[in-house]
Formats: structure tokens, C-alpha cells, sequence
């Protein structure tokens, strides 16, 4: 899940979820203000794993 944190100049926040990176990357050209891009993992998922690097 991608997230994007939008802090506008009424110092409203805001947020919007997309499904993939691409959604959001998509979105992100069209939103207005200060942004933030984040990915969110859910670890508790059976299917992951967690990759240092």
C-alpha cells in the first residue's frame, strides 16, 4: 500500500492510499502542497519478508 501526506497551506493534512507505486506516482504530479510519498508493510503479512541492504 502507498500513502500520500499532503500538507496544504491551511495547515490541513491530508491523505490519500493507493494500492501501487505507479497510482500514487501518478497522483502525486496532480496533488498540490507539501507531499509525502510513503510505502506501508505490514510485517504481520505470512508473505513477506524484511530485506536489509
Amino acid at each position: 500500500m502507498w500513502v500520500i501526506t499532503v500538507f496544504s497551506n491551511k495547515e490541513c493534512i491530508k491523505m490519500y492510499e493507493f494500492n501501487t507505486k505507479k497510482e500514487a506516482r501518478e497522483a502525486l504530479q496532480y496533488i498540490q502542497g507539501y507531499k509525502i510519498l510513503t510505502e506501508i508493510v505490514d510485517y504481520s503479512d505470512q508473505y513477506s519478508s524484511l530485506v536489509a541492504i
